[in-house]
């Protein structure tokens, strides 16, 4: 079963599924994005036995064995119910004899679901799966294991990069389950009878970015200021307290990556670490501080990267979850207010009239735009090498250079630069002379402090396209269109 928007994992599940050998491999990805959907989806109608088990979010030692006991009576011996071990030795014990148990033409997938939740404080589990699995379910060719978690990093370090006895053991690379792009985006809420058109989709994707628990909410026969409005600023709408439960769910210590998260928020073109540690606590600082950043990067929350031509210390971060920006911006300031009533309907078609509309899209529109690199640089015909990159310079004080922000560019196989500009305006954007003369310096500058001797072409990635005037055919090489990114 092929399910929609994950063609590409169902071809690694075939492959994981249909081997002659036994099988391991890692999944991961933020909360609400499907994970356990497209397993459950995917092994429901298979010939082979399903263990699934998931663990408990702050349960103790004792009540995670019970219920994934619990789970060997229903799946192995019909419902009969087990008793359980002291600790996760007997337990796996008691699962290995089930397995022996099955007919030996049967397949056993065992889908251990928030595994990151099951490994509480001295609870030996990985120790006791890295015995099962060497020990026995890695010589019975039936077995297939699949360990899954919200926390990616728990999953990376733990599972993945295991220096210990599940060093190597991963038979598959893991899977990495993000959300959902534009096009997928479309063809799900088509199949669940959301039928908008895409100027519509951008609008409910810069809220949701893509994420399918978010999607799965929303009522067809609604336009996307409706749907948001009651996804969002109903009187306790399912993305007020999102936030905070996605946080305090992922990463332990979450409080100080929420506050990192805030500050970086705060920089449209992304903050410099050295800026970024100013700014924050001194006991986040150094180790601490940079362990959580990447487990916010990994799973998915910010990005960091080195401006082109930047050197290894300008390391930069940006948040990218259309979600995070969009809760920061109009959710927490009014948050106690949505939890005590709804809002005036029609709140937000208000909002989007405002100055602070105008620049919060731009912003959303440009991370959309990150996502989809790919099928920017094939609306601009380039070659598959290219590299997409960013690049900045803030000009030193007292010096005499012009500071520029270039929003993406790719570095090009064939001795050229294409430099875009990112526009989102529900008419054709218009270039005027002293828009030329922006882009002119931008130009400018960038060869300037680069030294670069390639040709560079501008193109412009507007949602609604470009008004033709000799202005535009003077400056623009070539446009990308909202519809591209759909493709």
């Amino acid at each position: 079963m092929t399910v929609m928007g994950r063609e590409a994992e169902c071809l690694i599940l075939d492959d994981f599924l249909s081997s002659n050998r036994p099988e391991f491999i890692a999944i991961y990805g933020r909360r609400r994005v499907g994970k356990t959907y497209l397993i459950r989806q995917y092994f429901q109608n298979k010939k082979a036995i399903f263990f699934n088990t998931t663990g408990s979010k702050d349960g103790i030692m004792s009540e995670q064995i019970s219920h994934f006991t619990k789970e060997i009576g229903t799946v192995f011996y019909n419902g009969v119910p087990l008793k359980s071990g002291k600790n996760w030795d007997d337990t796996f014990e008691i699962l290995t004899k089930a397995i022996n148990n099955t007919p030996k033409n049967k397949k056993v997938i065992l889908f251990l679901d928030e595994f990151p939740w099951m490994a509480t404080k001295k609870s030996r589990l990985l120790e006791a799966l890295d015995y099962y699995w060497n020990q026995y379910w890695s010589r019975d060719k039936r077995v297939k294991l699949i360990i899954c978690g919200s926390s990616a990093s728990w999953i990376i370090n733990k599972i993945i990069n295991n220096k210990a006895g599940l060093h190597n053991r991963i038979t598959k690379p893991a899977l990495l389950i993000e959300p959902l792009k534009l096009r997928a985006t479309k063809q799900f809420l088509t199949k669940q009878g959301v039928k908008l058109n895409n100027r519509q989709l951008i609008q409910i994707y810069m809220i949701t970015g893509g994420v399918p628990y978010y999607l799965s909410n929303i009522q067809k026969g609604l336009s996307a200021t409706k749907i948001i409005d009651q996804l969002a600023f109903r009187n306790k709408s399912l993305l007020i307290n999102e936030f905070d439960n996605l946080f305090s769910s992922l990463f332990s210590n979450h409080e100080i990556c929420e506050d990192m998260i805030r500050i970086i928020s705060q920089y449209q073109y992304g903050i410099g670490q050295e800026e970024l540690f100013k700014r924050i606590d001194r006991n986040i600082k150094g180790k601490l501080g940079l362990t959580k950043l990447k487990e916010m990067e990994e799973a998915g929350f910010i990005t960091s990267f080195i401006p082109y031509f930047h050197k290894k210390r300008g390391i930069y971060y940006k948040v990218i979850d259309e979600y995070t920006l969009f809760y920061l911006k109009w959710i927490e300031p009014i948050k106690n207010t949505l939890l005590k009533k709804s809002l005036p309907l029609g709140y937000w078609e208000k909002q989007q009239n405002t100055a602070a509309w105008n620049s919060w899209s731009g912003l959303a529109f440009e991370s959309i735009c990150y996502k989809h690199v790919s099928q920017i640089s094939e609306a601009l015909g380039l070659s598959s090498v290219a590299i997409p990159s960013t690049w900045r310079f803030k000009s030193p004080k007292g010096s005499t250079n012009k500071g520029a922000q270039i929003d993406l560019l790719f570095d090009r196989d064939d001795d050229a630069i294409t430099i875009c500009e990112i526009k989102y305006t529900d008419l054709p954007f218009m270039i005027d002379k002293q828009y030329v003369k922006i882009l002119q310096t931008k130009i400018d500058v960038f060869k300037k402090i680069t030294k670069t001797n390639k040709q560079i072409f501008l193109a412009m990635i507007s949602a609604s396209g470009i008004k033709n005037n000799m202005y535009s055919e003077e400056m623009v090489d070539a446009v990308v269109v909202l519809d591209d990114l759909f493709k």
